[in-house]
């Protein structure tokens, strides 16, 4: 049984994959698993699959831990970009996601997924290389490897988070075997018998966690364990906006409550400022704030905090839902097909979060402190939240997505 997992361009899309990995090789121990991912995420996915698996690739040999059956490589893949109300003169701009940015993008985009075309033929060409089933976790990274399954007609599932499809999802889901939907698509989709609403797969690190273990997580943080803590991520890379607005309103929030905010690896260095909240003596926090750039324990990050803080993205709500958090969602409405927005609003709608668009956010940075304060001060709104988050999670997503898997095989 030979199975490839193809997933980056995001963490959203590496997280959710390892976790199906995970659970196939529960099930079948000797399945033999290929997991290709771009440059960016290549050295993240041979270190989170450590523990599941010995990794070889192009450039790097590791030695045996558990599992001989499994092979991360790269792949080359170009993301057209897309910017949700972007006119013609913003082409005369000077901001970051000028009209400019999108041609040369997209230039270089084409040529990458070309290369991914050729790179992908090329190691599927021979029978003996071909997997049994092909899976595909969403993003740019999977429409190259996708249009040669097709070509040699290698049966694949795509696995889609959002409400709204994305471009690659789109462009392949009329072929694909099952098409496993992280939540119910956005009304105006049409469905079809192959469609499937399975959940979005999370680490098996997110969990629901008692007060008693939420203390002694803040504790281990240095946190107060008797204070409230409020958590701030935009993701792995950061949220920009995000960050802006948190150095605006962290003198006022931090009156009411421990703050840590995770700035992410792009936005880092630009938020390096913020330290002077940090204080230590001999190792110890002194302060009721911490910085990071990144952590690879944001699941005990996320289960110390009592309020959290996050752009609306499917991975992370999946991952916040499983907690059962109350969560302030701040969607980028920008992105193409405003998936994140359409995430929030549902999720609202169901009275399930509270919501704060980027765009009003960004105009007046007061709205997230106020929306914080009111978290901060009600725990029994709190708790509805995090309960109604809760019921929208579906625990089994990993281990239905190995099954289909296993059964196409």
């Amino acid at each position: 049984m030979k199975i490839l997992v193809v997933g980056g361009g995001s963490g959203g899309h590496i997280t959710p994959a390892v976790a199906v990995v995970r659970e196939i090789l529960e099930k079948r121990p000797r399945a033999k698993v290929e997991f290709w991912t771009d440059k960016k995420y290549y050295k993240n996915v041979v270190k989170i699959t450590t523990e599941i698996g010995v990794h070889w690739g192009d450039e790097d040999k590791l030695g045996s831990v558990k599992n001989p059956y499994i092979q991360v490589r790269k792949l080359k893949a170009g993301k057209f970009h897309r910017y949700a109300g972007l006119k013609f003169k913003d082409y005369f701009d000077n901001g970051a996601k000028t009209l400019r940015d999108v041609t040369f993008g997209n230039i270089v985009g084409f040529f990458g997924f070309s290369f991914g075309l050729f790179q992908s033929f090329f190691r599927l060409v021979r029978k003996k290389n071909r997997p049994d089933v092909i899976f595909l976790k969403g993003g740019f990274v999977g429409l190259p490897v996708g249009i040669v399954a097709k070509w040699f007609k290698i049966p694949y599932v795509i696995h889609e988070s959002d409400a709204v499809p994305g471009l690659a999802n789109r462009m392949l889901m009329k072929r694909a075997k099952v098409v496993a939907m992280g939540s119910p698509f956005d009304e105006g989709i049409k469905g079809r018998e192959n469609w499937e609403w399975v959940g979005i797969p999370v680490a098996a690190e997110y969990k629901k966690i008692s007060a008693t273990t939420m203390k002694q997580l803040k504790r281990s943080a240095g946190f107060d364990p008797e204070k409230p803590l409020v958590m701030i991520t935009g993701g792995s890379q950061g949220a920009e906006h995000i960050n802006i607005a948190v150095r605006e309103i962290l003198p006022e929030l931090l009156k009411v409550a421990s703050v840590g905010l995770v700035a992410g690896r792009k936005h880092y260095e630009d938020m390096v400022d913020l330290k002077k909240y940090e204080e230590w003596d001999k190792a110890k926090l002194q302060s009721n704030f911490r910085l990071w750039e990144f952590s690879p324990v944001m699941h005990e990050l996320l289960g110390a905090a009592d309020v959290v803080i996050s752009r609306a993205g499917a991975t992370t709500i999946a991952e916040l839902a499983v907690l059962s958090k109350p969560v302030i969602l701040v969607p980028f409405e920008k992105l193409p097909g405003s998936h994140q927005l359409k995430n929030a609003e549902r999720l609202e709608k169901a009275e399930a979060t509270m919501v704060v668009p980027d765009s009003k956010m960004e105009e007046d940075p007061t709205l997230l402190l106020e929306a914080a304060r009111t978290l901060i001060r009600s725990p029994k709104k709190r708790e509805e939240l995090a309960a109604n988050l809760h019921a929208e999670s579906k625990n089994n997503a990993a281990e239905r997505l190995a099954d289909i898997l296993i059964e196409l095989c």
